[in-house]
């Protein structure tokens, strides 16, 4: 079958907006796009990559951006005045950016969320169904199994990484007409499991730690994305991952190797699979299904 790409999204003039005496807000469209959540992901990197004097935080979001200053080095005009450069400065099609590819195992149909769900049956739209059975159901799937492989069959960019600390969003990289949405449960849970692979709207979000929240549930993972002490190898520089414009591939796992990773993440010997790799925005808008592919085989 060819490869048809995805139709690219005009986005409006961007919105500049104050918050308080050292933040401005930069809304670049009213809904998540590629267009719009890739531009979020340069303009932010670029901010990072030139060490702006005054840049205090830079933090990406699905269709936005939020920057911090210190308004006793740089004014917020002169903040500004930078950001609508960038903006006019950086083109999609010659722009790339080295992220990282994680494996992501993922053990669908666990236990521990499968037990957390049928606690709340009452405040989801399908009280006789699981969630990947309604999930199923209304994104036009024939069975649970053809649904789970529709989720670990393409990679997730990582768009952004708020909410609670460390949790990130993941929007899946396929063509509009393939991506899955599902609502939200009608009133949220007050429990969710620590490490639980939730969905809602368009997004697959990985909670951090165990606390309330309204995402279908699919899944468990063994691995962490969240390490406030900084114990394993991988989180050295940084007590989150991954980060946003990193992308993740959910692998399929079963209970023996779901318990084995655990294992090795407590006794802190486990080790993710990555790869850095440079991630080319205009080649995945032009052939997304062959992109993915050779993103997915430096796991391999």
């Amino acid at each position: 079958m060819a490869d048809s790409g995805i139709e690219r999204q005009e986005l409006p003039s961007p919105r500049y907006e104050h918050g308080g005496d050292d933040y401005v807000f930069v809304e670049l469209a009213e809904e998540m796009s590629f267009d719009a959540n890739f531009k979020a992901q340069a303009i932010t990197q670029e901010i990072r990559a030139r060490d702006i004097p005054g840049i205090l935080e830079v933090a990406p979001s699905n269709a936005s951006y939020l920057i911090q200053f210190d308004p006793g080095v740089v004014t917020p005009a002169d903040v500004i005045a930078e950001l609508e450069a960038l903006e006019d400065d950086i083109d999609l099609t010659d722009y790339q950016w080295d992220a990282t590819v994680y494996d992501i195992p993922v053990l669908y149909e666990d236990p521990w969320t499968h037990d957390t769900l049928m606690d709340f049956r009452d405040r989801h739209q399908d009280p006789d169904a699981t969630d990947l059975e309604y999930s199923a159901r209304i994104n036009g799937f024939d069975s649970v199994e053809a649904f789970i492989d529709h989720h670990a069959g393409a990679p997730h960019m990582v768009t952004m990484v708020g909410f609670v600390p460390g949790l990130p969003f993941c929007f899946q990289m396929r063509p509009r007409d393939e991506q899955i949405e599902v609502p939200k449960y009608e009133q949220p849970r007050t429990a969710t499991p620590a490490r639980a692979v939730g969905f809602g709207g368009a997004f697959t979000a990985i909670y951090p730690v165990f606390g309330a929240g309204g995402y279908q549930l699919y899944g468990r993972t063994p691995v962490e994305v969240l390490d406030v002490e900084q114990e394993l190898a991988d989180f050295e520089e940084s007590m989150v991952l991954p980060n946003p414009g990193d992308i993740l591939n959910f692998r399929k796992i079963d209970r023996e190797e779901y318990d084995a990773i655990r294992e090795a993440i407590e006794d802190g010997s486990y080790e993710y699979t990555s790869e850095v790799v440079e991630f080319e925005p205009d080649e995945f808008f032009q052939h997304p299904h062959e992109y993915n592919e050779r993103l997915l085989e430096v796991l391999a």
